[in-house]
């Protein structure tokens, strides 16, 4: 039968190691960390990592993806202060004097308050977007002239894509301070309009008919609430009528006005309806100047 080797464990080395002091102590015997500390708190973290995905996984296993995103977002800010809450905890019942390490950081935490302010107003921001719903993913939106399609809510910034498939990231801290015009905040209906202008003189039935059939007409404008004419304004050189009408996808109203447009100057051409040019009245008046008259005839 072969030996057993037995191998002599170095307890005291083992000790020493896990009493390394990774950061010392100082004279006063103020922060230290050692290594039993550090395994300690990455310990506590993986566990903690854990637990919050097994509750983040139950939350939203019946959520629809929209209020998902929004879940997730406000969910990865309460892990932050978590993990802050759960090292502090740890660090503290280790024995570890947290007293020495905030009093010299004061200067370097007011420092870093500074210089993170925005990207604590975004956070702020964020978190007041997402519980009070004003914008939600697949939202269309409008902010300082740009139209875009919401398609992620995050704590610090928002996404949409505009009609010429282009990204634009906006701060959320914005939210709070623009203007920002929702159109699908209560229905995902919209009402648009195409303006049109006809010769004085035109028979105005007939046009305001020939709008409306081809309101009617066309693909992508709703059937109910049914368009409407307007007669807008006498202009100055033309009768200013507006064809009103209601979409269902705003981020699609350039297409669907341009074709309108289309239909609407064949149908005025087949009707000899006149779309006419900007036009002005010229009056030239002649009038006779007796002193250079007079003059003429003493001459003679």
């Amino acid at each position: 039968m072969a030996p057993i080797l037995i191998m002599d464990i170095d307890w005291d080395k083992i000790a020493e190691f896990f009493t390394y002091e990774i950061i010392p102590s100082g004279e006063n015997g103020g922060f230290h960390f050692d290594t039993w500390m550090l395994l300690l708190a990455v310990l506590a973290i993986l566990i903690t990592t854990l637990i919050l995905r097994g509750i983040r996984k139950v939350v939203t296993r019946k959520m629809d993806a929209p209020n998902r995103l929004k879940f997730e977002s406000v969910f990865k800010f309460f892990n932050y202060i978590v993990y802050i809450i759960v090292i502090i905890t740890v660090l503290n019942s280790s024995g570890v004097q947290l007293t020495g390490l905030l009093t010299a950081s004061a200067a370097l935490f007011v420092g870093l308050g500074f210089a993170l302010q925005d990207l604590f107003k975004d956070i702020i921001a964020g978190i007041t977007i997402l519980t009070d719903r004003s914008v939600l993913v697949n939202d269309v939106i409008e902010m300082n002239g740009k139209i875009g399609r919401v398609f992620e809510v995050k704590l610090r910034s928002t996404r949409i894509v505009t009609r010429d498939d282009k990204i634009l990231i906006i701060p959320n801290h914005l939210f709070m301070s623009e203007s920002v015009y929702n159109y699908t905040q209560n229905h995902p209906k919209t009402r648009e309009f195409v303006q049109v202008g006809v010769a004085y003189g035109s028979d105005t039935e007939l046009v305001e008919k020939i709008l409306v059939k081809c309101a009617t007409e066309q693909k992508g404008i709703l059937k109910s609430p049914e368009p409407f004419v307007m007669f807008n304004d006498f202009g100055d050189s033309s009768l200013n009528f507006g064809i009103y009408f209601f979409i269902r996808d705003p981020f699609t109203d350039p297409r669907i006005k341009s074709a309108l447009r289309f239909a609407i100057d064949k149908a005025f051409r087949e009707n000899e309806i006149r779309i006419p040019f900007p036009q002005r009245d010229l009056h030239i008046i002649s009038r006779s100047f007796p002193d250079i008259e007079s003059d003429k005839t003493s001459d003679d």
